[in-house]
């Protein structure tokens, strides 16, 4: 077993992919590094804080990009960005079967502020583009980081995410939540409480997460295979009919669950039979109680 949790970027990739199939693009022994950084005498990486190229999986040829939690934690700048968005072009010129996107970010680069801004919002125009082009995308979030900020709203563009318990998901990090609204709205530091609000379980009983996974890369390589599978046997095409059933279903979860502010109320309220065991139970055995109180499932 491999933690896809402890991993890096590069192990992630490599661990994903058929064996010796990986071909990386723009590796750092280009150097392509941000502009940006030197001018703050902030430190640089090689790729920028983040690993794209194309490889198999399953004999199938995908564009798979990883973002370097190590690196500045995953966030987003002008080259990080954009090698993001090259990669999700190629994908569409080359006719990839589908792209894989390994989010692990806090969001935008606070040192390329504007830059790190607009690369997010040409990362959703061209995840887009590579749906529109029938090609599913793929997120898989299993860091330490989580997916935040943009990167959260790029997941959520996708056809498909995986996560495992220990992958976070959402719009605002724990800390940014709380620096703007006090530590009574919400406490960073209660780890338990971020992990029930933001991560795996919690997205997986809201649908916000397709599969759920255990920290091992092979299990997220099985699930990314089957996500890709399920794509391709049932493509929820981008019009505004699906767009509006969506929002509709976010309607109604707001107007469920609005006045809640602790998930296992929420979970309660889905008739999950004992809540407070949620957090501890193997995934397996929490795959099998979800599947019968998970949200839209019942």
């Amino acid at each position: 077993m491999s933690s896809y949790f402890e991993s890096t970027a590069r192990d992630r990739v490599l661990g994903l992919l058929d064996a010796a199939t990986f071909t990386e693009f723009l590796p750092p022994s280009e150097r392509i590094t941000s502009p940006h950084l030197p001018q703050l005498n902030a430190p640089v990486s090689f790729d920028d804080g983040i690993v794209i190229g194309q490889g198999l999986l399953q004999q199938q040829l995908v564009f798979i990009a990883a973002q370097e939690g190590g690196f500045m934690g995953g966030s987003v700048g002008e080259v990080h960005g954009a090698k993001l968005v090259g990669l999700l072009k190629r994908a569409v010129r080359e006719h990839a079967h589908a792209v894989l996107l390994m989010l692990e970010s806090g969001g935008v680069r606070l040192h390329e502020a504007n830059a790190g801004l607009i690369a997010v919002s040409e990362v959703m125009r061209a995840v887009l583009e590579v749906r529109a082009a029938g090609i599913p995308v793929v997120v898989l979030i299993g860091g330490s980081n989580g997916c935040f900020g943009g990167m959260g709203i790029v997941a959520r563009c996708a056809n498909a995410i995986v996560m495992s318990e220990e992958g976070r998901l959402a719009m605002s990090g724990p800390e940014v939540i709380e620096t703007a609204n006090g530590v009574e709205e919400f406490d960073s530091r209660d780890r338990a409480l971020v992990w029930r609000t933001t991560g795996g379980k919690h997205r997986y009983l809201l649908s916000d997460c397709d599969i759920v996974v255990a920290d091992d890369i092979g299990t997220f390589r099985q699930a990314a295979f089957d996500a890709i599978q399920t794509c391709y046997d049932h493509e929820i095409k981008l019009t505004l009919a699906a767009l509006e059933t969506e929002q509709r279903m976010l309607q109604q979860r707001i107007d469920r669950y609005g006045t809640l502010s602790e998930p296992m109320d929420i979970w309660d309220q889905l008739g999950v039979p004992d809540p407070a065991n949620v957090p501890i139970l193997e995934t397996e055995a929490f795959i099998h109680m979800a599947s019968q109180h998970r949200l839209g499932e019942k």
